[in-house]
């Protein structure tokens, strides 16, 4: 004989248990958007004295002709291409890759105007490393009131 059971819709509420539903408020917390994986990043270190501003930013892979650096004022802007290459040869196909190919660009503000004319920009080792010295000076005037 078939074992048949009533359905009952209020059987949920009545049984009360605060933990039920306790494993889905974590489920995707730790998952990370895709879209922002596939994002190139540029990784950067800041550091000032008085008299001047150092940043290392991190930009592997590119030729040096590929970065474009812009101040103007207080405001740094670093963008920087990288251009694929050619590589596939008579009877050879590429199986998989992993590199990047695109652009990456980052801006950021800094606490003082830089001296433009007297900043300076070397890359070496996928590392552009800036020496952005403070602009001195800043011409502070009081006027009279008339």
């Amino acid at each position: 004989m078939a074992n048949i059971t009533r359905y009952d819709p209020f059987r949920e509420i009545t049984r009360f248990d605060p933990f039920r539903n306790f494993d889905d408020l974590f489920k995707g917390f730790l998952v990370r958007p895709v879209s922002r994986e596939l994002e190139p990043e540029i990784k950067m270190d800041v550091s000032e004295d008085d008299k001047a501003y150092t940043i290392r930013a991190e930009i592997p892979g590119v030729k040096k002709e590929d970065i474009k650096v812009s101040v103007d004022g207080n405001q740094v802007s670093i963008s920087a291409e990288v251009k694929k290459e050619k590589e596939e040869k008579e009877g050879r196909k590429v199986v998989h890759s992993e590199r990047y190919y695109g652009k990456a660009y980052r801006s950021f503000t800094l606490d003082h105007d830089v001296d433009p004319d007297a900043a300076k920009a070397k890359y070496s080792d996928g590392v552009l490393e800036l020496t952005l010295p403070k602009k001195t000076g800043t011409a502070r005037k009081e006027l009279t009131v008339s």
